[in-house]
Order: structure tokens, then C-alpha cells, then sequence
């Protein structure tokens, strides 16, 4: 069965080199504000609409994506080092059909990589494009240099965070952060656990302001995810919450987000010309 999907995609992705796949990074400026849980379900949504997203887990301190989709990834990252190992060989798939790569405990031996094997690694991750609408890599919470290698290095950043006070401050400090090293960075905002749309919104707009007005720097407003007793029990399942309650509120607001990101100007079919070997080159001269 692995074999007959191994084969599938490698002929979907030799049929698809005229799609320019988007790379986006999700990322958050503290723990605890639901940003896996949100990568997963935006990820399912999309796919809900036929927009193909491939999650990619590479938050380097708890990497927990498979224990919310109830999953043990046989292969992670790591293993494309191996001669006979094919991207292919390591992508999983999860609840909903949804295709992930793990990062798996050994992501962080990936950054000590030498330049030799750092190529074969990108290299082997390279059919991925085109063969993909949206590539979303969940990286860690707060402010780390790997973290903001892929920020920097991908086409936009989905910046998550709640209405709590500490958590807007800390998502602040990750816009400082990218203003710092690239003020062109784009940066999209995700309100989790709102518990209205007027929270939501108000969030949204003291942030951006915030960065408008200290920064000079634009901060889009992608939107806001209801809280919901129903991520709760979804989480205790091990099942995202877009399939375990698809007509929770919370499923909803996942539906309203993948409505602005697909209609918004730049996303769906309109990835960087660069592809992933050039957010792959970027990343890499960000390595020491």
C-alpha cells in the first residue's frame, strides 16, 4: 500500500511542474496559544477546497503534531541522509488524507549537517515543489534563530497568537525580530481563542497598529479562530477538530481563515518563482 501511494505521487509531481507551491511558516510567540492545533486544521481546510498543503513539523523543541493527529511517524526528516531514501519513503498520512513530513527528534542534528549532506537533503525535498499548492512548516514557539531561518526564508509567515496581553506582547517581539532582519517579511495574522468577533478584531488591529506605528511595518490580518469547547475534546481524541466537529465554531472560523488566504492576492497557485530551492538556498546561508 505504501508503495502503490509512493508511486501515485511521484506521477502526480512529474504532472504538476507548472504549480508554483507556496511555502508558508506558522509560528507563534509563546507556548501554549494553540499554533500546531491551528496548522493542522488551516491545513485540513484547505484541503477541504482542493488547495493541496503538505504539513511539514519542524518545531524544534516538542514536536507534537503527530501525537494531536494520534499518529507514530515511522520516518522523519533524518532519514533522506540515507542513499535509498526518497522524500516519498518519509511523508505520512494522517486524518483527513492530510501528507506530513515529521521532523522528528533528530531535526536539530540537521542544522549541524556538513554542506554535502545539507544538498542531499534539500535536494531530495525538491520534488515537493510543484507537486504541492502550499507547503506549511509548524516551527517552534517563541524566538529562536531556527525559527526565524524559516521565517525569513518563506514566502509569508502565519503569526499566531490570543487575545491574553502576554501573548500579544510576545507576538510583538517576533515582529520585532523579522522587522529587524527583513521589514519586507510577510507577516499574517492568526487571533486564536477568540471569544467574539470583536476580540478577535480589536487583537488583530492593536497588533498591526502597534507595528504600523513603532515599526512602519504592514501587518495583514488573516483572522481569528473562535474559542471552542470542541478543540478540547478533540485534542483528548487525538483527532483534529476540523473532522472530529466540522460544525464546531471553531471549524468554522478554520473555513473563514482558508476563504481570506485562498482569495487574498499571492496565495493559491502564486508561489515564489524560487520554489523550494530557493527558500532551500535561503535557509541555508542562514546556517553557520
Amino acid at each position: 500500500m505504501h508503495d502503490q501511494a509512493k508511486r501515485l505521487r511521484e506521477r502526480m509531481q512529474q504532472n504538476s511542474s507548472s504549480r508554483q507551491t507556496r511555502l508558508v511558516t506558522v509560528t507563534s510567540g509563546k507556548g501554549g496559544v494553540g499554533k500546531s492545533n491551528f496548522s493542522l486544521n488551516f491545513a485540513l481546510g484547505l484541503r477541504e477546497k482542493g488547495h493541496k498543503a503538505i504539513l511539514f513539523d519542524v518545531d524544534l523543541g516538542l514536536a507534537n503534531l503527530d501525537v494531536l493527529m494520534g499518529i507514530t511517524p515511522k520516518r522523519h526528516l533524518l532519514h533522506l541522509i540515507d542513499q535509498e531514501t526518497s522524500v516519498w519513503d518519509i511523508m505520512e498520512t494522517g486524518p483527513g488524507n492530510l501528507e506530513f513530513i515529521a521532523g522528528g527528534s533528530g531535526f536539530t542534528q540537521i542544522l549541524q549537517l556538513d554542506n554535502h549532506k545539507l544538498d542531499i537533503l534539500f535536494q531530495k525535498l525538491e520534488p515537493l515543489h510543484g507537486y504541492a499548492d502550499t507547503i506549511i512548516f509548524d516551527t517552534g514557539a517563541g524566538i529562536s534563530q531556527e525559527s526565524l531561518r524559516f521565517m525569513l526564508s518563506s514566502d509569508e509567515v502565519i503569526l499566531v497568537t490570543t487575545p491574553e496581553p502576554p501573548a500579544i506582547t510576545d507576538a510583538y517581539a517576533v515582529i520585532k525580530m523579522i522587522h529587524s532582519r527583513n521589514p519586507q517579511t510577510k507577516v499574517r495574522l492568526v487571533i486564536n481563542r477568540a471569544t467574539s468577533d470583536r476580540e478577535g478584531q480589536a487583537t488583530a488591529d492593536k497588533l498591526s497598529m502597534v507595528a504600523k506605528r513603532f515599526l512602519d511595518m504592514e501587518i495583514s490580518k488573516l483572522g481569528y479562530v473562535m474559542d471552542d469547547d470542541h478543540v478540547t475534546k478533540a485534542v483528548k481524541q487525538q483527532r483534529p477538530y476540523f473532522l472530529a466537529f466540522p460544525q464546531s465554531q471553531a471549524s468554522k472560523s478554520i473555513r473563514n481563515l482558508v476563504a481570506a488566504y485562498l482569495g487574498s492576492a499571492g496565495a493559491a497557485g502564486s508561489g515564489s518563482p524560487g520554489g523550494l530551492k530557493g527558500f532551500f538556498k535561503k535557509l541555508k546561508g542562514f546556517i553557520p
